[in-house]
């Protein structure tokens, strides 16, 4: 929206099944959009008219989150390399420094464009954009990880395992608000058509997921009486997330079945759905290593119940590993058949959630010795360093060329 007397129409060519249109209007100005999608083609003239960065600021979302949690996960997909080389712990490390810069400067114009224009609200109840908003918790989810993982494990002090125990429960207790606040709303004052199902709907249930490879990242740092708390609530975080996350599947499936595969612009979203399953191989093997000496889940008897844990941890990763690279399959295919035409910020779903993939590889390739799987998890890696690049540069050409933080261009857009 704009604050000026120009008068822009914005139209979508993504295939819908509605026709109908949508007028907001925000003083003296007016936008029509298509009600049915969100994301528009930007093959507008670049000086159709001009707004200042001010104005911009006004569809800075919560999206922009996608690019810091995006980062997060490479620094720890860095660290996690089944094959160093000298440097490669320095690179990681200026990849998580970067990060923090960019979640700062993210948060301090999110702060702004909530200050100016007084609509955090808005931005949380909005039906697209609200379902953003848990990819801020993701990026906080992706910090507390790397802190451990950079300087925990090689450097471990009982101020840091106090710091990160604290850390693991504020984070805990805040993404369960989320994700019961969040689709309590939806269900309350939203109304969405299957054949309107994207994998966004499962947001809301990923930072509570990633309660679990949070633990699985730092119980290995922790005394007994901390670490075995911490598995067991990021077992149980980690299980209610992926359980809300297949039961969005079903309807995601749905979908498929009955209105096919969503139009180009929103196909680098399907990527989404390759997250739940591999972050779940991620925090079960993680947190089953992280089990402390002396773990007993029936007192009495001899067994070894770390080593029955650890076979079944990673039993279950096996089956939760093809079921990612399945999603991945599906969402690779119809993006080669139809790439996107315009850059939004959905390509960095193209991103996290296949860093995600990759770090199960690795995770399984270890648990199974296997150095075939971990030449297959190198390759994917640079695969994903390459995405990054490609994406991060696709990011920063679209705000120089106005593709992006422009009226009707966001997810500031009612779907």
């Amino acid at each position: 929206m704009i604050d000026h007397g120009i008068v822009p129409t914005c139209r979508s060519d993504v295939g819908t099944s509605n026709n109908t249109s949508e007028e907001f209007v925000n003083q003296e100005c007016k936008i029509s959009i298509n009600h049915e999608s969100a994301i528009i083609p930007n093959n507008e003239p670049d000086d159709f008219f001009r707004l200042s960065f001010r104005e911009r600021l006004r569809h800075f979302t919560w999206a922009w989150y996608t690019l810091t949690m995006s980062a997060g996960g490479l620094a720890l997909l860095l660290h996690n390399q089944p094959y160093q080389f000298r440097g490669l712990r320095e690179i990681g490390l200026l990849v998580y420094f970067l990060n923090i810069a960019f979640f700062i400067v993210i948060c301090s114009l999110m702060v702004t464009r909530f200050i100016i224009y007084n609509n955090m609200m808005d931005s949380l109840r909005h039906d697209r954009e609200g379902f953003f908003f848990p990819t801020f918790w993701l990026s906080i989810a992706t910090m507390i990880s790397g802190l451990s993982e950079y300087w925990g494990a090689t450097n471990p002090t009982p101020s840091l395992a106090y710091a990160l125990n604290v850390l693991f429960w504020i984070y805990c207790i805040c993404t369960f608000a989320c994700a019961v606040i969040q689709y309590s709303f939806v269900f309350s004052y939203h109304t969405f058509g299957l054949q309107t199902m994207m994998p966004s709907w499962i947001l809301p249930a990923f930072p509570i997921m990633l309660s679990g490879t949070i633990a699985s990242a730092v119980a290995g740092q922790q005394p007994a009486h901390s670490a075995t708390p911490m598995i067991v609530a990021g077992l149980t975080f980690q299980g209610l997330g992926f359980s809300i996350s297949f039961m969005m599947y079903a309807h995601y499936i749905g979908r498929l079945m009955q209105t096919g595969i969503p139009s180009s612009e929103h196909r680098p979203g399907m990527f989404i759905c390759v997250g739940p399953p591999a972050f779940t191989l991620l925090a079960v093997i993680g947190m089953a290593n992280g089990l402390p000496d002396g773990f007993k889940m029936v007192d009495g008897g001899g067994m070894d119940d770390r080593h029955i844990m650890r076979v079944l941890a990673i039993c279950v990763g096996m089956f939760l590993w093809a079921l990612s690279v399945w999603f991945f399959c599906i969402a690779f295919g119809s993006v080669i058949r139809d790439p996107p035409k315009a850059f939004h910020l959905n390509w960095w779903a193209m991103v996290f959630p296949n860093t995600g993939l990759t770090l199960a590889t690795i995770t399984l390739a270890k648990s199974l010795r296997s150095a075939a799987f971990e030449w297959v998890a190198t390759g994917m890696s640079i695969c994903i360093i390459c995405m990054f690049l490609f994406v991060f540069t696709s990011t920063v050409r679209a705000v120089l060329k106005k593709r992006i933080m422009w009226p009707g261009r966001d997810e500031d857009v009612s779907e």
